[in-house]
């Protein structure tokens, strides 16, 4: 059997590999049960993408795993308000998990709209987990260059 020399160190080379990789938040705070709601809350919580057109607002949010009918969308005093809920598929009676990463809840993101918008006008999409909400600017809120003289 051959000694192998103790290197303090190791483990906290792999610890600090980990907790510096993509996803930071969850997988270092994964391991302090303390700090487990921030997980939850994160894997729940939709990544959104907005963005301006000529004409509209788009947002896109990511939804995977959650049916359309569970997806409220307002508007209201120019915040978009988007709810959904995640419902647990199957109850599972056994306590022997190896993994148990998969979030189920609900989620309220709210977005205050960097312009107002035509309320009546708004639609949205969804296809392949992927909420888009489309949101046409009202004509006082397009941006309009304006030349000033300089006396």
């Amino acid at each position: 059997m051959a000694l192998k020399r103790w290197e303090p160190t190791k483990g906290m080379e792999k610890f600090f590999e980990d907790m510096f990789e993509e996803n930071l938040p969850s997988r270092f705070l994964r391991r302090f049960p303390r700090f487990k709601w921030m997980t939850e809350v994160e894997a729940v919580w939709p990544a959104v993408d907005m963005f301006d057109k000529a004409e509209e607002i788009v947002v896109k949010a990511e939804v995977p795993g959650i049916d359309k009918k569970n997806i409220k969308i307002s508007v209201s005093d120019n915040v978009l308000t988007i709810k959904g809920e995640m419902k647990k598929e199957e109850e599972v009676k056994e306590e022997d998990y190896y993994y148990s990463e998969r979030s189920y809840g609900s989620f309220s993101r709210s977005l205050t709209l960097p312009a107002k918008v035509a309320e009546g006008k708004i639609s949205a999409e969804f296809k392949d987990g992927i909420l888009e909400v489309h949101l046409p600017k009202v004509a006082e809120s397009k941006p309009k260059e304006i030349k000033v003289d300089i006396k």
